[in-house]
């Protein structure tokens, strides 16, 4: 439980975490958003997947605060890929951010990492 707009849960599948989030990825919840990855890499930095197929909405701040992740993965060399619903896929292609994300069709494509 992050906010009351967004909700996070993670998951271990394999040697890779899961992280699927519900609700909204906006200026009000992307501080939560990227405290709740961080805060579970330090514990287990493992490759990640982040699936977002559950959001209703994902506006500039969303998309900062994924861009920001990629970063410091790129950094950690740390692998990770994003999903998300045809909404979510949709805004990530306009801003051309599909490869820098590592934008999957799905949780399987993803999670051969």
């Amino acid at each position: 439980r992050l906010t009351v707009s967004l909700r996070g849960n993670l998951e271990v599948k394999g040697k890779i975490n899961v992280f699927t989030f519900t609700g909204q990825l906006d200026a009000f919840s992307e501080k939560q958003f990227k405290s709740f990855i961080t805060s579970s890499l330090e514990q287990k930095p493992l490759p990640f997947v982040i699936d977002l197929m559950k959001i209703d909405f994902l506006d500039s701040s969303g998309l900062g605060a994924l861009v920001q992740t990629a970063k410091e993965c790129k950094k950690l060399k740390l692998k990770f890929s994003v999903i998300g619903n045809s909404r979510v896929v949709q805004t990530i292609k306009l801003v051309r951010l599909a490869e820098f994300l590592n934008l999957k069709l799905n949780l399987e494509e993803a999670l051969k990492i």
